[in-house]
């Protein structure tokens, strides 16, 4: 599992490699899917795009965030394997 982020300040952008890379894709917000849609069009062919809707206002490495987080994969996880 690796973690990037949409916005300009994000510690680590997202970025085609990151895309390529990934069978499955969460997103927090459903701007963040249309961000990615929109840069990463053809890259995200074939890709399984989920949006958690969970809202993007969390510090980094939040407690809450983690657990909300952890909770909203879980099912993901256990139907991909993961």
């Amino acid at each position: 599992m690796r973690s990037a982020g949409t916005e300009e300040n994000a510690r680590i952008k997202v970025t085609a490699g990151h895309i390529g890379w990934a069978d499955l894709i969460f997103a927090m917000e459903k701007k963040h899917i249309r961000r990615l849609q929109s840069k990463f069009g053809h890259e995200l062919a074939g890709k399984r795009l989920i949006c958690l809707h969970i809202p993007d206002e969390f510090e980094y490495m939040n407690e809450d965030l983690i657990g909300l987080l952890q909770s909203s994969v879980a099912s993901y996880v256990d139907e991909f394997g993961l």
